[in-house]
């Protein structure tokens, strides 16, 4: 089953909220992203965003360039559904990140949580560290969001990488500079808790 099946299934055989990954706000996601300063015209893209709610409150908090990029249709379905009107305000890119072909220097900010450590061959993270170096601008934010060392080791049936600050990072390279990381326990809807770290780094 190649990635695109998989995840058009999980999403159409389970509601937005059944996901082991559901938050009803991304309430760290949305801390860093203020963190970086960016103003409310720049470029925001949520990598792996889906049916998370976090477009929504970036929407409520005034953001006017929003990006949500997903491999599954019906996961930005569910999204476009559940904010109506407003989703006119947002743009939605159906496509796998290894192999999404975005802008050039686009991108003021780079967000994506529980993307990244899916990606279990190095081929597939140097390509998506190549669509980051390509789409964000000189001097935009990473913002990326693992499995911890001591998360969970699969998630949805697939197998998952684990990272700490310095190992995500490593991946990244010299040309991205670490300026914070936090770690979350992550409640999910069946009560149980997942580490997770987050990295955010400039790109020089």
């Amino acid at each position: 089953m190649n990635a695109k099946v998989h995840w058009e299934h999980i999403y159409e055989t389970k509601s937005p909220t059944q996901v082991s990954w559901y938050q009803e706000h991304a309430q760290l996601s949305l801390q860093f992203i203020q963190k970086t300063g960016v103003g409310k015209t720049d470029h925001i893209i949520d990598v792996g965003g889906g049916a998370s709610t976090l477009v929504d409150d970036l929407l409520t908090t005034g953001f006017q360039h929003i990006t949500v990029l997903d491999i599954s249709a019906t996961a930005l379905k569910q999204a476009r559904e559940r904010l109506g009107a407003r989703a006119a305000d947002v743009d939605w890119i159906e496509a796998d990140i290894t192999r999404a072909d975005l802008p050039h220097q686009a991108y003021d900010v780079w967000h994506d949580r529980a993307v990244f450590h899916f990606l279990t061959q190095a081929d597939g993270r140097q390509q998506y560290i190549k669509t980051v170096r390509h789409a964000v601008r000189r001097g935009g934010h990473v913002i990326v969001g693992t499995f911890a060392s001591d998360g969970p080791d699969h998630c949805s049936g697939l197998e998952v990488m684990r990272y700490n600050p310095a190992s995500l990072h490593n991946e990244f390279g010299a040309g991205f500079e670490l300026l914070d990381s936090a770690r979350e326990t992550h409640r999910t809807p069946f009560g149980t808790g997942q580490k997770f770290i987050y990295c955010y780094c400039r790109k020089h």
